[in-house]
């Protein structure tokens, strides 16, 4: 009887480390306010990682796309009811997070004879300017954060808070357009996935400890050369997807698809994969 709490600790460290492999080949999320609105971006290989959740809310997600599909449509069933039931200005991000996504993540990775969500989201909602845009993420185990101005989802903690403190770098005090804010974004997803790529490797090689690999990836560094080649490269076979939370859109909805061509015309030339 006195083992059992020892037990459910085992399997829950033991979980964590499955769910973190996991997500070492995952395509990171970046999103952030520019002068009209929010922009999300990602590159997906097929199936969207993007999507509208409610009139001024939008979610980006990362991890296995049962999970990601199941969880979209219990957001997207609570939003609904609590804007038919309520009125919509009660539907925010962060209600349906704290009230819905955060328990039913949390429950999902304790009970551990049940399969856990391997997801990590982020939910972006349109404030009435852009300094009062609300970002908030969700890990695996339930536990989130909330931001302003910008946020990321990545393969871990580390490698999300580089991108973070890049973004926010990079952006510096003034709100960017929506093409520096595209340039932007890329420009942190691919030293993200070339983050990624340093851990998966080292994982791979099986030859050092968890806190090593950590320490390891936090280190390293990329020239601005290396970012975008190795974007330019990814974007041979797969998609650049982003989407737009847009003030200037007309009607109560505010989310928008950018089309491929869009995508291209704003992409700047450096980026541009070759012909």
């Amino acid at each position: 009887m006195y083992e059992e709490p020892y037990r459910w600790i085992e399997a829950v460290g033991n979980r964590r480390q499955y769910l973190d492999d996991q997500f070492k080949h995952g395509s990171p999320i970046v999103a952030l306010s520019y002068d009209n609105g929010i922009l999300l971006l990602t590159v997906s290989h097929g199936t969207p990682k993007l999507y509208e959740i409610y009139d001024r809310i939008a979610l980006g997600g990362m991890g296995h796309p049962a999970d990601l599909e199941k969880l979209r449509f219990q957001l997207l069933d609570m939003a609904h009811l609590e804007g038919f039931n309520r009125s919509p200005s009660d539907v925010t991000g962060a209600r349906l997070l704290k009230n819905g996504l955060a328990p039913t993540v949390k429950q999902a990775f304790e009970e551990i004879f049940k399969a856990p969500f391997i997801t990590k989201i982020l939910l972006a909602e349109l404030g009435e300017t852009p300094e009062r845009n609300q970002f908030l993420t969700i890990d695996y185990d339930g536990t989130f954060e909330e931001t302003k101005l910008c946020a990321v989802v990545a393969g871990t903690p580390s490698i999300q808070a580089q991108l973070l403190k890049e973004v926010n770098g990079q952006r510096g005090q003034k709100v960017p357009s929506v093409t520096e804010a595209i340039d932007l974004a890329a420009r942190a997803w691919a030293k993200g996935s070339l983050l990624h790529r340093t851990l998966a490797s080292d994982v791979n090689k099986n030859e050092k400890r968890t806190e090593d690999r950590e320490e390891e990836v936090q280190k390293a560094e990329f020239d601005d050369e290396q970012v975008l080649n190795h974007l330019r490269q990814t974007l041979l076979d797969s998609t650049l997807e982003c989407s737009l939370l847009d003030y200037t859109i007309a009607g109560s909805s505010k989310y928008r698809v950018l089309h491929n061509d869009e995508v291209a015309t704003l992409l700047p030339s450096t980026m541009q994969p070759a012909q």
